[in-house]
């Protein structure tokens, strides 16, 4: 955990982007670090959590991640929270709260209450477009022999 601090503090006072910083450790080995990128990539998901999961799928050549862990610098957002149960982690350590991020500017309580509500009522319109050729795409991929489940 103290590795993930670390890493929160150092690059945010390099302006890397916001104090967050997260490793994914397997047994007693640091496997992957990651810190905030948002405002030095431009990347609105480049937070410490996924910065972490892209590096560590990429060392051990699989997209997920049983048998490791993640220490993070503050309790995951949502969509760091959907990254890590996509990587398939066995537990998720954490340091600040997110009551304690929405104190100093970083307030995720807006998306987790979007998340609950039904699609019509969200704040960002969001609206289906059912074309038979996105169904035609479902329809062969629940065919192909060699595809690779996830």
């Amino acid at each position: 955990m103290l590795k993930a601090i670390e890493l929160s503090q150092h690059h945010m006072r390099h302006g890397a982007g916001g104090p967050f910083g997260a490793v994914i450790v397997r047994g007693d080995e640091i496997i992957a670090e990651g810190h905030n990128r948002v405002t030095s990539t431009n990347d609105p998901t480049a937070h410490a959590e996924v910065v972490a999961i892209r590096e560590a799928c990429a060392k051990t050549a699989g997209f997920s991640l049983p048998g490791c862990v993640i220490y993070t610098s503050c309790e995951p957002c949502p969509m760091c929270l959907s990254a890590i149960y996509w990587a398939r982690l066995d537990a998720i350590y954490y340091a600040n709260t997110r009551q304690d991020a929405a104190l100093i500017g970083f307030d995720d309580d807006h998306i987790y209450r979007e998340l609950t509500l039904q699609l019509e009522d969200r704040a960002i319109p969001i609206i289906r477009m059912e074309l038979v050729e996105a169904s035609a795409v479902f329809e062969e991929w629940e065919k192909m022999p060699d595809k690779v489940p996830y």
